[in-house]
């Protein structure tokens, strides 16, 4: 019975993932209910104010949800939002067990959901594949408890750490299959963010390209402090449905309203040292409902970054391939921590292959350089 629980439970991890950068401020949900041994609804969120997971797939049931095993990713919520509350749809339904994947951190439900469908007499089931449900959650956790995105720091890197060669040519350390995996991460996302330095040198689109459709394009956003922001950069004038956020402490006006005549945001925000302060920027991405920010290009800006604590995630690829030599092109700028005791460390280790090339994800413990 409990591998048969878990292998619903992957089927609403599945469902869920249809929902995964469309659902902010909500957490992407998979729901399936089952009845006699066989599978009779099934549904996922697909953004804000829509119906939730459960509710389509209680629709998709009809009446065989009536004495039926329920298999939800998230805790159901207690609470009237946009849609009403699924705890109280369950009970409606008739349903008999509900298994959850893991409990809802958001302080309007946070066990509220559990403990009304309790009292109506249903069987609850908490923490069944809870390691992948929370995997899933993390990035809502993370707005939802602290109120800045979730961040994913991606990079690639040959065998012997570098990102680029002593002239420092980088195109490409990874391959073709990567890279596609790249863009369909993009496409999953509400933002992506790179430095000045990373524009200035690539010119990059910044944009989602996959084989099989356009993809949805995130926010652009780009941390210039002194506004070198190139008014003619490619990344200005595409086609695209997705605005670029130009973030500076700079208070050059002429080279503000210069840009923001191409159709760019500049956001003033305060300064740390002479360049933009991460901590302001992160809790601004936040109040957009940025719940995952993909951090691609800009070793000095990673570098800041995970010295304030403000990386969450690393996806490291690794190239079969040998530059050699003293180059110090690494994946981080920055004087770092002193002594390896200091060292961050990453948990949830994963190791997948993709073409040629080594992806290498971990969570970042929260903790500071600092």
């Amino acid at each position: 019975m409990e591998e048969q629980n878990r292998e619903y439970m992957q089927l609403a991890l599945q469902l869920a993932q249809n929902g995964v950068g469309r659902t902010a401020p909500n957490p992407p949900v998979g729901a399936v209910i089952v009845r006699d041994g066989a599978v009779v609804g099934k549904g996922f969120h697909p953004k804000a104010g829509e119906p939730h997971a459960e509710v389509f797939a209680l629709i998709h049931a009809g009446a065989r949800a009536k004495g039926a095993d329920v298999y939800v990713t998230l805790e159901p919520c207690s609470h009237q939002g946009k849609t009403g509350p699924c705890a109280d749809a369950l009970i409606a339904a008739g349903v008999k067990r509900v298994f959850i994947g893991v409990q809802d951190p958001n302080p309007q439900v946070a066990g509220r959901g559990i403990e009304k469908l309790r009292q109506a007499g249903i069987d609850v089931v908490t923490g069944v594949e809870g390691a992948d449900c929370r995997r899933l959650l993390a990035p809502f956790a993370r707005q939802i408890t602290t109120g800045l995105p979730y961040c994913i720091y991606k990079t690639a890197m040959t065998l012997d750490g570098k990102t680029a060669t002593s002239s420092g040519d980088s195109k490409w350390i990874s391959g073709e299959q990567s890279r596609l995996l790249v863009h369909q991460l993009r496409d999953r996302v509400e933002a992506i963010m790179v430095g000045i330095g990373t524009v200035l040198a690539d010119d990059p689109l910044l944009n989602t390209r996959l084989p099989e459709s356009s993809g949805r394009d995130p926010l652009r956003v780009v941390v210039d402090s002194q506004l070198r922001m190139p008014l003619e950069a490619k990344m200005l004038s595409q086609e695209s449905q997705a605005k670029t956020l130009i973030a500076t402490c700079s208070r050059d006006d002429e080279k503000i309203v210069a840009l923001r005549l191409t159709g760019a945001e500049v956001l003033s925000l305060p300064e740390v040292e002479e360049r933009v302060c991460l901590q302001s920027l992160w809790q601004e991405l936040g109040k957009r409902n940025v719940q995952r920010l993909l951090l691609e290009g800009g070793t000095t800006l990673a570098g800041a970054a995970l010295k304030q604590g403000l990386i969450d995630q690393m996806m490291v690829f690794v190239a079969p391939k040998l530059i050699g030599g003293g180059s110090d092109f690494g994946i981080f700028s920055g004087e770092g921590c002193q002594q390896l005791k200091n060292a961050v460390p990453l948990s949830d280790l994963r190791y997948q292959q993709v073409g040629e090339d080594i992806l290498i994800t971990g969570e970042v413990e929260r903790c500071s350089q600092a």
